[in-house]
Formats: structure tokens, sequence, C-alpha cells
């Protein structure tokens, strides 16, 4: 009795066994594949995603007004709600927050921006740690809190040169050769019980002017650097160079940044 019993509550489970698994075979004989609902939500996420990045690359072409370098910043976050795992949103958001960051005169705000446009910029790494956007922007954002904090550690200043070395091995030529200009304001501003060289930022800065000779941010700072180091000579001809270049057409706001910099410069050296 007790074995009939096991093999008859045995064949109930089978038999139950069988009609889930007739019931899921029915499901995707009808379905034919994924849910269309998933596909089609997914789809979605990511066409939005897109499209925001598009809008947000128009405003940052426009980025000379600030205030469309801050509705970029918004167009990005909206592209990371919509696809988390979107690269191109991930190290734009690092880049725009960078530029708002480095020229907004909102303490609260500045803190904000580099605080963000870390985050991003460390996204943009984990997901695509072979390209040199993510590497280059988490830079730029470590250096840029770095230099408005007055608690700037070694770690930060190490990441700062860490990221750019990143880029300098991926792609050594990344925005004009930029990398050199994020390791040279490195050794410039940087304490010198951190490390601060001004002989290795001439170095590097050098290097860079003399691979991208259009980059008008680059001779800025190594005419800072020349100026540090008391060769005044030679860094009012680099101001000289910075007023007299005619920069690419994607760089105006910076080369407009450059000049006048450089003209507030020029002043201290008169």
């Amino acid at each position: 009795m007790v074995n009939l019993r096991k093999n008859q509550e045995k064949l109930r489970f089978l038999m139950m066994i069988s009609a889930v698994v007739s019931v899921s075979l029915l499901g995707l004989a009808c379905h034919n594949g994924p849910s269309s609902d998933v596909m089609i939500s997914s789809s979605t996420d990511a066409k939005a995603a897109a499209d925001r990045v598009a809008e947000a690359e128009a405003l940052y072409e426009g980025r000379d007004d600030l205030n469309k370098a801050r509705a970029a910043v918004a167009s990005l976050r909206q592209a990371r709600v919509a696809d988390y795992g979107n690269y191109e949103a991930a190290w734009k958001l690092a880049r725009a927050a960078f530029y708002v960051g480095d020229h907004s005169d909102d303490d609260s705000e500045i803190d904000d921006m580099f605080r963000e446009g870390t985050e991003a910029g460390k996204a943009a790494v984990g997901l695509q740690p072979d390209k040199p956007d993510g590497h280059f922007w988490l830079g730029a954002n470590f250096g840029g809190a770095a230099a408005h904090s007055t608690l700037a550690n070694l770690s930060s200043l190490q990441g700062i040169k860490r990221e750019m070395e990143a880029v300098l091995k991926i792609d050594e030529s990344y925005q004009g050769y930029s990398a050199y200009l994020g390791l040279g304001r490195l050794y410039l501003q940087a304490p010198r019980a951190f490390g601060g060289d001004t002989s290795k930022a001439i170095d590097y800065l050098e290097k860079g002017v003399k691979l991208s000779p259009n980059n008008t941010m680059m001779r800025f700072h190594l005419a800072e650097a020349y100026a540090e180091a008391n060769r005044n000579a030679e860094a009012k001809k680099q101001i000289e160079t910075i007023k007299t270049t005619t920069p690419d057409a994607k760089y105006a706001a910076e080369h407009k940044d450059a000049v006048a910099k450089a003209d507030k410069l020029l002043q201290k050296l008169d």
C-alpha cells in the first residue's frame, strides 16, 4: 500500500510538470520569441537615450553660453536614465559637467558639477576602459575638483596622473594632445609636498604645444608655467602666438577662454 501511494504521488507530480511544460511551450509557440512588449520597451529606451545625446551635443556646441552647457548636462542625465549602459551619454556628461564646473561662479554648483562629472567619468571608464574619452574627462574632473577644493589630496592628484597617462597609451592625440595639458597643469598646480614640479610641467606642456601648435589653451598654460619659472620673455611669446592663432572651430569656446586668460597673465607680467 505504501509503495502504491508513493507511485501515485510520483505520477501526479509528473503529470503536473508535464502540464506546466506544455503551457510554457504553447506560450513560446504563440509568441515565437521574446515578448514584443519587452523588445519595444528596450528599443524605446535606447532611442530615447540616443535622442537626448544628440540634443545635448547640439547644446554643447553652443557652450560659450553657459546656460546651454547646463542644458546639455540636463539632457545627458535624461539619456543615462533611459539607458544607463550608454557609453556616449556617460563620457559626454563628464565633459559637459566639467565645462560648467570650470566656468561657474557658484561654489556649490562647481562642487556639484565636478562630483557629477567624476561619477560619470568613472561610469564611462567602467563601460569602455579601452577608449580615451572616459579616462580624459574623469581626469579633467579630478583636476577641476582638486583646483577648486582646499581639500585636494595625494589620491586625487594620483588619479589625474593615472587617467591622463591612460589617454596617452590609448590615443595620444585625443582632444588635440590635451593629456599633456592635463599632466602639465597637474605638476604646475600641485603643492610641492604632493609632487608639484614646474620643470616637469614645462616639459609636458612644451611637448603638447609641439604636437598641437593650434591648441591655444595648451599654450596659455605653458605661458603660465614659464611665468612661474621667471621666464617672462618666453611667456610673452606664447601669449603673442595665442592672439594670432586661428583655432579649430570645434574649440572656439576654449580659444576665447585662452585669449582672456592670456590677457590677464600679460597684465601681471607687465
